[in-house]
């Protein structure tokens, strides 16, 4: 009897039984199976629009200067060198812009992201009083700027003009980063909390501090990694500003080596190749080296912009 038993539950149990009971699989259309193909085609060139660029970048950037400027470099090095690397790491210039860009991107980010929440905190809360008005004068500003000569000459009067501040002061606070935290924080953070806090006898300072940071590590993920990938591929602003090599950033040496195709720093380090064999070479491993931090950067913080594109998605 209980082998009869035992043998009735096996046979429930096994793959003919499992087989029966597995739901059937909704088979899509013809038209669905030619849409989902043409996605895919979609995306894969998509992916060799920005893949094979850089693929070639890298393979130049490794390769020799007769062969970069011969142009026989595609996708795979040609005649494989470092010169390109050694030089541009051997430059004092490209040393010091590298070390330049790193500081305005640094403390620049550090400053964005301080000042966003601090005029972002107050706006997300329902007791603000002027918070609508506030916010509309905000956002006026995104859509009609004071012009490239206003800010030009509101730098002068300040007197930032050839300094590292004039880097950071101006673009201090980004319209749109502080309307995402505005949204993020009015959503994300329950009012509950608020008035919890608030009957435990805790300061706003006290409640952004312990309560508010630490539930919104997400959203400041997502602006500090905005604001730290504008800093660092600005060069525009250190165009203007700027008029000491010794201030310059990494990408203002990079636009005199790609569209000048002048070095910049001791003129001695040519001696080896052809000028123009070299700067052709430099343009490459220039680029590769300031792209590297950033896509060193971005795999840790890549993870919070799912949440950060949810903000405000979902109700109830």
């Amino acid at each position: 009897m209980v082998t009869d038993t035992m043998l009735q539950i096996a046979q429930k149990s096994g793959p003919a039984h499992r087989a029966r009971r597995r739901p059937k699989r909704v088979r899509d259309s013809g038209v669905d199976r030619l849409f989902m193909v043409c996605v895919y085609l979609l995306l894969v060139t998509f992916l060799a629009v920005v893949l094979l660029p850089l693929i070639y970048i890298v393979a130049s950037s490794f390769s020799s200067p007769n062969a970069v400027s011969s142009g026989r470099v595609w996708l795979w090095p040609v005649d494989f060198s470092i010169r390109g690397y050694e030089v541009a790491l051997g430059n004092p210039q490209i040393v010091k812009g590298f070390a330049n860009s790193l500081f305005y991107t640094v403390a620049g980010t550090i400053v964005n992201v301080v000042l966003t929440i601090a005029i972002a905190y107050p706006l997300s809360r329902k007791d603000f009083f002027g918070r609508n008005v506030i916010t509309g004068f905000i956002v006026f500003t995104m859509i009609f700027a004071g012009g490239l000569i206003p800010t030009y000459l509101v730098v002068q009067k300040l007197g930032l003009l050839d300094t590292r501040w004039a880097l950071i002061v101006p673009g201090a606070i980004g319209v749109w980063q502080v309307i995402i935290a505005r949204a993020y924080l009015r959503h994300s953070i329950p009012e509950s909390l608020y008035e919890a806090a608030e009957i435990d006898g805790a300061g706003s300072l006290r409640v952004l501090w312990s309560m508010v940071l630490p539930l919104a590590k997400p959203m400041i993920a997502v602006i500090a990694l905005m604001y730290a990938i504008q800093q660092w591929n600005s060069y525009f602003d250190a165009l203007l500003y700027l008029k000491s090599d010794d201030l310059y950033p990494l990408q203002l040496v990079l636009r005199n080596v790609v569209i000048l195709n002048t070095q910049s720093g001791p003129q001695n380090i040519t001696s080896v190749l052809e000028r123009q064999q070299l700067a052709d070479l430099l343009k490459y491993s220039l680029i590769v080296i300031s792209t590297v931090p950033v896509l060193l950067i971005y795999p840790f913080v890549a993870r919070y912009f799912t949440k950060g594109i949810m903000v405000g998605a979902i109700k109830g």
